[in-house]
């Protein structure tokens, strides 16, 4: 089951490369099940970690080489197999674990978590939490987003930046770990709608 799934992701990932949006976005809408808006853009060269929990809004933009991990942690129910669980995990039945609003900017070789593993633990048990990015949210290149974080409305995270905690809507943070920086302006009304031809 597990080289099934592995397989899956690896037929995912080499959608990444092919230069065209259409063919790419029917693909990962298909046959990945990922949930995306309309007028919406993913580059070339993204990476997903289970993409059926994957949730992008309208008009939003998600730059190349990006990784989008939409894992949750596993619950098996009394009565339920391994093998249904994961198929239910793979279809997007239950929630999706990475939500990406509307006119959402995502710059390139952004990466964002919803799982890890406990250092801590003596058996180095994997943990996680949804991550939710809002609308009009502007995440420059390079940043890194880890499990639980709510990016709120219009905030701005700077380039290079560790997200480890909920970042307040309108706001613009930075650094390692992420750090509030000023407040960013609140009449935000455009539309992102762009894609290079190739990319």
């Amino acid at each position: 089951m597990r080289a099934l799934i592995d397989f899956w992701v690896y037929l995912c990932t080499l959608s990444g490369y092919i230069p065209s949006h259409t063919i790419r976005l029917l693909l990962y809408r298909v046959v990945f099940g990922v949930r995306i808006g309309r007028d919406s853009s993913i580059h070339w060269r993204a990476e997903f970690n289970n993409p059926a929990g994957v949730a992008i809004g309208h008009n939003t933009i998600i730059g190349n080489d990006a990784f989008l991990d939409g894992r949750r942690k596993r619950v098996i129910e009394k009565g339920e197999s391994r093998f249904s669980s994961y198929v239910q995990q793979l279809s997007g039945r239950h929630t999706r674990p990475l939500t990406i609003g509307n006119n959402v900017s995502i710059a390139g070789e952004v990466r964002i978590y919803t799982m890890e593993h406990d250092v801590d633990s003596p058996d180095f048990a994997e943990t996680g939490a949804p991550v939710v990015i809002d609308d009009y949210a502007v995440i420059a290149s390079r940043v890194t987003i880890l499990p639980g974080v709510h990016i709120g409305k219009g905030a701005v995270v700077a380039s290079g930046a560790v997200v480890t905690k909920d970042v307040a809507p309108f706001t613009v943070v930075g650094g390692v770990p992420a750090v509030f920086i000023k407040n960013r302006t609140k009449d935000l009304t455009y539309t992102l709608k762009f894609a290079r031809l190739f990319q």
